[in-house]
């Protein structure tokens, strides 16, 4: 750990992703002198945190964790040494733009967001930071403001070096072992963020376009063959990519559904039902097909789900 000043830690998003890590890391260094940890929250959540708190609710028990600072306006955050950037990508570019005075060329950004192309999409926007490659296994929810709660999930985040810059330095991942946090440093962070995308984008895409559940798409074959038809595409585009996957990816991707109780519902799917609300249609499908165009790898099963998906959210 640094020891000449005061680190500076921002955690943007304080939902159930960055309310689980951020919780941990503003518990760990409540009152420390060499560690700020700043959290940037909305609404009526922001403002419970600032009254009392949050209170994260774990399987090792509950917790109330108050950070050095809380603000609902990235605006008025110092400047940065880390920031956990934990929106959902529809909210990743204004979130970006925000950031742009509080960076430095030695900021380290982990972004705990899902989809392949999280990484690019930082660096067309902010191209001076350490930005390092990342997805997490968390199971967590805001249980009403100002509390957040855990249940299920590996809470691992799995991270790797930013590939245009040196390998992340030491002070930071030594942070995340003394905030308490289960990572795994790896020179091949890609495996398991396509991993993770194959599982959740073809579900996603195909429990959204059919208002089903996980156990109804799965007990249904032709559901079935549609989910397994978007993972093999998936696959295509991580293979031409160079991207080593497990040779049994698509089946164990599949059978990782079974694990789930029978009416779950994705992300994506909650997200699709509220009609003004919005969703990641693009970090999905919109993705999947950008690449397919790019490779020259054919996407069409994808492609119908996409489309379909416009069509029913003007509806």
């Amino acid at each position: 750990m640094r020891e000449e000043y005061i680190l500076e830690i921002g955690v943007i998003g304080v939902g159930g992703v960055g309310g689980y890590f951020g919780g941990k890391l503003a518990k760990a260094f409540e009152g420390n002198k060499k560690v700020r940890v700043n959290f940037a929250a909305r609404g009526k959540h922001y403002k419970e945190i600032l009254a009392n708190g949050l209170l994260l609710d774990t399987e090792q028990g509950e917790f109330v964790c108050k950070p050095a600072y809380i603000t609902d306006s990235i605006t008025k955050l110092p400047i940065l040494d880390a920031i956990l950037i934990c929106v959902k990508v529809y909210d990743l570019a204004k979130v970006l733009m925000d950031l742009q005075d509080k960076i430095t060329n030695q900021t380290i950004i982990l972004p705990l967001l899902n989809g392949v192309d999280i990484y690019q999409r930082i660096k067309n926007v902010l191209s001076e930071p350490f930005v390092l490659p990342s997805c997490v296994y968390v199971g967590t929810h805001i249980e009403r403001p100002g509390k957040v709660t855990q249940r299920g999930g590996a809470c691992t985040i799995h991270l790797g070096d930013d590939p245009e810059k040196s390998k992340v330095e030491s002070w930071f991942l030594d942070l995340l072992k003394k905030g308490n946090i289960q990572f795994n440093y790896t020179s091949n962070p890609y495996e398991e963020i396509w991993s993770k995308f194959i599982f959740i984008a073809s579900y996603g895409l195909v429990t959204a376009n059919y208002n089903k559940t996980i156990g109804e798409i799965i007990k249904d074959p032709e559901l079935s063959k549609i989910v397994l038809a978007i993972m093999a595409e998936i696959y295509s585009l991580a293979k031409i990519q160079g991207i080593s996957l497990p040779d049994k990816i698509i089946e164990d991707s599949f059978e990782k559904g079974k694990k789930f109780p029978f009416e779950t519902k994705t992300s994506f799917q909650r997200d699709f039902e509220i009609s003004d609300k919005k969703d990641e249609r693009d970090l999905f499908g919109g993705a999947i097909l950008r690449m397919g165009e790019k490779f020259n790898i054919d996407t069409k099963m994808t492609k119908l789900i996409y489309n379909s998906l416009i069509i029913k959210k003007r509806m």
